[in-house]
């Protein structure tokens, strides 16, 4: 059966342009068409969702999030509350799909938690939908272990690498490893010969080594600056070559803590536009009270929305993409459009969901509409099924 919506506002980002007193007709879970709001009649069998002094884009994606909502991506088998918990509060939050992210723990705890993880996005979800899995660890620099738990970070192991992919259920997406161990190459190979992205992060690999990765097929950098050296004029590391080689795709954490402005503005000065991700990096923590939560095995403190682990170490974020995503406009200098790619199109690309992360006929219907002067969300739109809504003028024609 057919089911025809059409979505009116203020004005929508493609995020490609910009297209004023805007409208979006939806077919099931497909977009029809889009364009100004006169070129669209409200014919029988369409319902009209009108929203004054709003603005529409397609549906947020967080590619590295290890919670919300009180679950935990790293404890999926004993968090205290569901994925289906963590998907309604991010479509709360104009999210419409996300990449669960796990971190290091003992290996027959992390294997059994992928498995637990990989089952549970086979079921339906209330909210935004669970695209993938980004496994970040174990294999990284214990030196820049940050607030993973430097005991279960191993040297890379292959064998262990293929039963991390075999427990992940085919659903694992990503996995961030350090470039300066050995076996490096090999990892990088054997990930990219079973359909896993390779992200460097956690590291103090040099510009060699890190050179030497990207040409066996690392192409994307795990929260840039964050769990690495700093900018050295002399001394090259991964920072400076992810932010200077185009083949490179880097994320930020746009929480505005993680990052200094001017850093987050570097960033959008030295790479092209569509190789910028903003990721939330959100643990249990985001949309819960301040307390004690975990990330896997550690445990972090929230005080004041403020996610830090026992030994006051930046520790995750709680921050949710609808609030950051501003950053890249107002730290980075990034425009309207290039700060909503940022979080729509070029983390559906990165992430290989080409249906996704723009707004065109034939795509998947994942919208999110926000309110203009507050960007507060009001409805989220998740493969054409209405997920999250607040009052609006709706008008059904007889």
């Amino acid at each position: 059966m057919k089911q025809r919506n059409l979505y009116v506002v203020d004005y929508l980002l493609t995020p490609e342009k910009r297209i004023n007193h805007a409208a979006v007709l939806c077919e099931n879970e497909r977009i029809i068409a889009i364009g100004g709001e006169s070129s669209f009649l409200l014919e029988p069998g369409v319902t009209k969702y009108t929203y004054e002094n709003a603005y529409l884009t397609p549906g947020f994606i967080d590619t590295h999030i290890h919670g919300a909502g009180g679950f935990d991506s790293s404890s999926a088998a004993d968090s205290p509350h569901s994925l289906g918990d963590m998907s309604l509060l991010l479509a709360q939050r104009g999210v419409t799909s996300f990449v669960p992210t796990v971190v290091a723990d003992q290996r027959d705890r992390m294997l059994s938690n992928l498995e637990v993880l990989s089952r549970a996005m086979e079921k339906p979800l209330p909210g935004a939908e669970a695209v993938g899995i980004h496994i970040e660890g174990p294999f990284l620099n214990p030196k820049k272990s940050g607030a993973q738990f430097t005991e279960a970070i191993v040297p890379i192991d292959l064998g262990f690498a293929a039963e991390l992919l075999a427990a992940g259920g085919g659903k694992v997406q990503r996995m961030t490893f350090a470039p300066e161990l050995a076996q490096s190459v090999e990892l990088v190979e054997f990930l990219v010969e079973h359909g896993v992205k390779p992200s460097m992060g956690h590291s103090i690999a040099n510009a060699e080594e890190t050179l030497r990765v990207i040409e066996a097929g690392a192409s994307h950098c795990t929260h840039i600056f964050n769990g690495m050296p700093p900018l050295h004029q002399r001394n090259m590391s991964l920072p400076h070559i992810a932010l200077t080689d185009n083949r490179v795709t880097v994320e930020m954490i746009i929480d505005g803590r993680h990052i200094h402005p001017r850093m987050v503005d570097l960033v959008c000065r030295c790479k092209p536009a569509d190789k910028i991700i903003g990721i939330s990096d959100c643990t249990m923590a985001a949309g819960m009270p301040d307390g004690k939560y975990r990330i896997g095995p550690s445990e972090i403190i929230v005080e004041d929305g403020f996610s830090q682990s026992a030994e006051r170490q930046l520790a995750g974020t709680t921050t949710m993409l609808d609030t950051g995503w501003h950053s890249l406009m107002s730290c980075g200098h990034l425009s309207e459009i290039q700060a909503a790619a940022g979080v729509t199109r070029n983390p559906a690309l990165s992430i290989g969901c080409s249906d996704r992360g723009i707004l065109l006929p034939n795509k998947r219907a994942d919208l999110a509409i926000f309110e203009c002067r507050t960007n507060r969300p009001l409805m989220t739109v998740c493969c054409g099924e209405i997920v999250y809504k607040t009052p609006c003028r709706e008008e059904i024609p007889r």
